[in-house]
C-alpha cells in the first residue's frame, strides 16, 4: 500500500512539474504554426500579385475545356505547404529552437511540395505559370527560415532569463555524468539544465555533488533509483550515459516507467565534439547503432577550401582597404615604429611563417615579456594580459575590435593561412604540444575560428585546444560560413579581446 501511494505521488509530481515545460512548448508550437501560416500565405499572395497584377488575376486552362483562377491554386499550395510542414514534424519538440535539423526539415518539406506540384502538373497536363512558382517557392522558403531564426532568438532571450528550460537528470558512471553535464554546460542556449546526477554509488559522505564549471550539481541517488530521483528533482528528462548497470532490458523498462510521468529519455553515447554529418544511426539486430565517421582532416585541405580562401580574402582586402589606410596613418602618427608587426607563427605541418598584423604595441614590446611573466592572463603556454602596459592607445582600440588582425588576409593570399582555422600558435607553444594537440597543425591556421567565436582570450587552454581539434575533425564549408557570420558578432561585441 505504501509503494502504491509513493508511485502515485511520483506520477502526480511528474505531471505537475512537466506541465510547465509542456505549456511553454505548446505555446511556442502554436506561435510557430501561426507565423508559418502567415509567411506561406503571404508568399503565394505576393507571387500572384506580382505575376498577375492582383489576387483575382490569372487563369489556369484545363486540358479539355474551361479554366480556373490562380486564387484556387494559391489556396491549394498554401494548404499543402502547411500540411507538409506538419507532416515533416518541423515543429517537433526535439528540433525546435536549436540545431540545424529544424531548418533541414523545413527545406525538405518545401522541396518535396514543389516536386509534387511539378509532377502533378505534368500528369494532369496543367500549365502553371513558371514565374508564379519561381516567386512563391524561394520567397516562402526564405520567409520560413527567417521566421524560425527570429523565434530562435526569442527562445535564446527567454533562456537567458532561465525560461524555456528542460531540466535533466543525468544517470551513469562518475566520469560519464561529469562529461555529459559539461557538454550541457557548454551550450546553455540549448535549453538543457542539469538538476542532478545518479551514479552507481549515489551520494556519500565524501562525495555528495560534482563541480562542472560554475555549476555544483547534487548527486541525488544511485543509477538504480532513477524514478525516485526524478521525483526528488522534478526533472523533465533523463539522460542515460555509460553505466554497467543498465542493459537493453533495463532501458526498455525505464522508457515504460518514465512514460506516465511525461519524462523524456535521452540516451547519450558518450562521444563529444562530433558533428552531425559524421553521425549515422541505423538499427542492427533490433538495436540502434550509432556509426561515427572518421575525422574530416583531409576535407579541410581540399581545393574547394583553397579557392574559397583566396576569393574571400581578395574580396575582403578590397572592402577593408580604406579602413587599413586610416589605421596605418593613425599608427604612424601616434607612436614610433613600423605600421605592420611581423611575428613568427607555426603553420600547417609545423612550417613557420611570418604573420602580419597592425602594430598595436610600442616598438620595444618584445623585450619586456620576461618582466611581465608573472602577470600573464593567458591560457597554458599562451601569454596574454588584459591591461598590458606595452599596448598603445590606438592599439587598444585596434585590439578591442580585432582590427589589428585585418592584415592577416595578406597571409591568406600568400597561402600561409586560411580564413577559418585553428588559432596560429607561437613556436614556444608548439614545443609544449603533446601528440594529441599537434593535430592542430594538420590544417592551416585561420584568421578566425571556433576559438574566436567562443570566448577568444577568455577561453582556458584546454577549451581552446578542444575547439581547434573539434573544428578540424568536423570540417565543412557550412561550418566555415557560420563561423564567419558569428565572428562579425563576436568582434562587434569585443568580448574576450585584449
Amino acid at each position: 500500500m505504501t509503494t502504491a501511494i509513493h508511485d502515485q505521488g511520483v506520477t502526480a509530481r511528474g505531471h505537475l512539474h512537466s506541465s510547465d515545460r509542456a505549456r511553454w512548448q505548446a505555446e511556442y508550437g502554436r506561435r510557430l504554426a501561426l507565423s508559418d501560416a502567415v509567411v506561406v500565405i503571404a508568399a503565394v499572395a505576393i507571387a500572384q500579385v506580382v505575376r498577375f497584377g492582383g489576387l483575382d488575376g490569372g487563369q489556369v486552362p484545363l486540358p479539355i475545356q474551361g479554366e480556373f483562377g490562380y486564387s484556387i491554386v494559391s489556396v491549394g499550395i498554401a494548404a499543402a505547404w502547411l500540411t507538409l510542414l506538419s507532416f515533416f514534424n518541423t515543429r517537433s519538440q526535439q528540433v525546435i529552437g536549436s540545431g540545424a535539423e529544424e531548418y533541414r526539415r523545413i527545406a525538405s518539406a518545401s522541396f518535396r511540395l514543389f516536386g509534387v506540384i511539378a509532377i502533378a502538373s505534368f500528369l494532369a497536363h496543367l500549365e502553371l505559370a513558371r514565374g508564379y512558382l519561381a516567386i512563391a517557392f524561394p520567397l516562402g522558403l526564405a520567409g520560413l527560415m527567417v521566421n524560425r531564426q527570429a523565434w530562435r532568438k526569442n527562445a535564446d532571450r527567454m533562456r537567458r532569463l532561465n525560461r524555456y528550460q528542460t531540466s535533466v537528470l543525468v544517470v551513469g558512471g562518475h566520469y560519464a555524468v561529469r562529461a555529459t553535464a559539461l557538454a550541457f554546460a557548454r551550450e546553455p542556449m540549448s535549453g538543457y539544465r542539469v538538476v542532478g546526477v545518479c551514479t552507481p554509488e549515489g551520494p556519500t559522505a565524501e562525495l555528495a555533488s560534482i563541480d562542472v564549471g560554475d555549476w555544483t550539481i547534487p548527486i541525488v541517488g544511485t543509477d538504480r533509483s532513477v524514478l525516485e530521483s526524478v521525483d526528488a528533482t522534478g526533472a523533465d528528462a533523463v539522460a542515460l550515459t555509460a553505466t554497467d548497470n543498465f542493459g537493453p532490458g533495463d532501458i526498455r523498462k525505464l522508457v515504460w516507467d518514465l512514460d506516465p510521468l511525461g519524462v523524456d529519455l535521452i540516451v547519450t553515447p558518450g562521444v563529444v565534439d562530433v558533428a552531425g554529418q559524421r553521425l549515422e544511426s541505423r538499427p542492427v539486430a533490433g538495436m540502434p547503432m550509432l556509426h561515427v565517421e572518421k575525422p574530416q582532416y583531409d576535407r579541410a585541405r581540399k581545393l574547394g577550401k583553397k579557392v574559397f580562401d583566396f576569393g574571400f580574402a581578395t574580396f575582403a582586402m578590397l572592402v577593408i582597404a580604406p579602413i587599413m589606410a586610416v589605421v596605418a596613418i593613425a599608427i604612424k602618427l601616434t607612436s614610433r615604429g613600423a605600421v605592420f608587426y611581423k611575428a613568427e607563427r607555426i603553420g600547417m605541418n609545423g612550417e613557420p611563417f611570418q604573420m602580419i598584423k597592425f602594430r598595436s604595441m610600442y616598438e620595444d614590446a618584445d623585450q619586456h615579456v620576461a618582466d611581465l611573466a608573472e602577470a600573464n592572463d593567458g591560457a597554458g603556454p599562451l601569454f596574454k594580459m588584459k591591461d598590458d602596459p606595452r599596448v598603445t592607445a590606438v592599439g587598444r582600440i585596434l585590439r578591442r575590435y580585432s582590427i589589428d588582425e585585418l592584415p592577416q588576409f595578406l597571409n591568406v593570399l600568400r597561402g600561409e593561412m586560411s580564413v577559418v582555422g585553428p588559432r596560429p600558435p607561437l613556436r614556444r607553444e608548439v614545443e609544449q604540444y603533446n601528440g594529441t594537440v599537434r593535430r592542430r597543425l594538420m590544417v592551416k591556421p585561420g584568421v578566425t575560428g571556433l576559438w574566436q567565436v567562443s570566448g577568444r582570450s577568455d577561453l582556458s587552454w584546454n577549451e581552446s585546444v578542444r575547439l581547434d581539434l573539434s573544428y578540424i575533425e568536423n570540417w565543412s564549408m557550412i561550418q566555415d560560413l557560420l563561423i564567419i557570420k558569428k565572428t562579425l558578432s563576436a568582434v562587434t561585441g569585443s568580448a574576450g579581446a585584449y
